[in-house]
């Protein structure tokens, strides 16, 4: 019987100090406000994406996690304040994205296609970029976007 309540006693422990733990990182909930992007692909001309806008660390830092959808023409744009390498991975994030890699000028400079859900690995830029663009796995093939291709809107391009 002492054996239960030890057991038991420690249980309880261990789930209160991981509620704890919880509690002091988790991050509150981010909002952002929107724009509009247009992609301009070489391929099949200009289309418009309605985007949110991650431009400080805790929005970048949070991001699409936790999302279980996104719509067609839908997507979040990463703004960074200077030009750097970017690594970004989908840890709890749970739909499939492409991850479109934009230097300030507004040229594509690569692309991460069908991101996978809640992975850790790292997915980066090919040089320096002042911006990400997320959107659902799928849409790159579907617009036909290039590396070379050109983003306009709030925070890039001319």
């Amino acid at each position: 019987m002492k054996s239960l309540r030890l057991l038991l006693a420690c249980l309880l422990i261990g789930a209160a100090a991981r509620q704890a733990s919880a509690a002091q990182s988790a991050v509150p909930v981010q909002s952002f406000k929107t724009g509009i992007l247009t992609i301009t692909t070489a391929a099949s001309g200009a289309h418009k994406i309605t985007v949110e806008l991650a431009t400080d660390n805790l929005q970048r830092e949070q991001g699409l996690m936790y999302r279980p959808s996104l719509g067609r023409d839908a997507g979040m744009l990463f703004l960074y304040p200077t030009a750097q390498p970017v690594q970004m991975w989908m840890k709890n994030t749970l739909i499939p994205l492409d991850m479109l890699f934009i230097q300030g000028d507004g040229t594509i400079v690569n692309i991460h296609e069908r991101a996978i859900p809640q992975s850790t690995e790292t997915l980066g830029s090919a040089g320096m970029v002042r911006a990400v663009l997320e959107v659902n796995g799928g849409t790159v093939a579907r617009l036909g976007i290039k590396p070379g291709d050109h983003v306009t809107g709030e925070g890039l391009g001319p």
